[in-house]
């Protein structure tokens, strides 16, 4: 997980998932986005590769990515259930008061 926050710790990487949300989309394409090198992106890329928030499909000289939902989805469902975040509230636990008469030990 922490290779995933720290991909999404940089906001050039955050944009970059938002455009692959739309479709898979070359490096030239995304890096057209932006206004950094192309080694920059790649570094940027390279990172998202490792935490396998993206997919990277070779083809020729080109190279195309893809979000992995999966892994994103997995990793803020830790986090939100590291502070409970989603848990469904249950309510007070039960007090003496709040029990039956009839199921109160004697």
């Amino acid at each position: 997980m922490n290779k995933v926050f720290k991909a999404l710790a940089d906001p050039t990487r955050r944009r970059v998932l938002e455009l692959l949300r739309q479709r898979p989309m070359t490096a030239g394409e995304l890096s057209d986005q932006f206004a950094v090198s192309r080694p920059t992106m790649s570094a940027h890329f390279a990172v998202l590769r490792e935490a396998e928030l993206i997919d990277a499909h070779k083809q020729g000289v080109t190279i195309t990515y893809r979000l992995k939902l999966s892994v994103l989805e997995d990793a803020l469902l830790g986090f939100s259930s590291i502070f409970g975040i989603g848990v469904p509230d249950t309510g007070p636990a039960p007090t003496m008061s709040t029990v039956p008469a009839k199921e109160r030990a004697p």
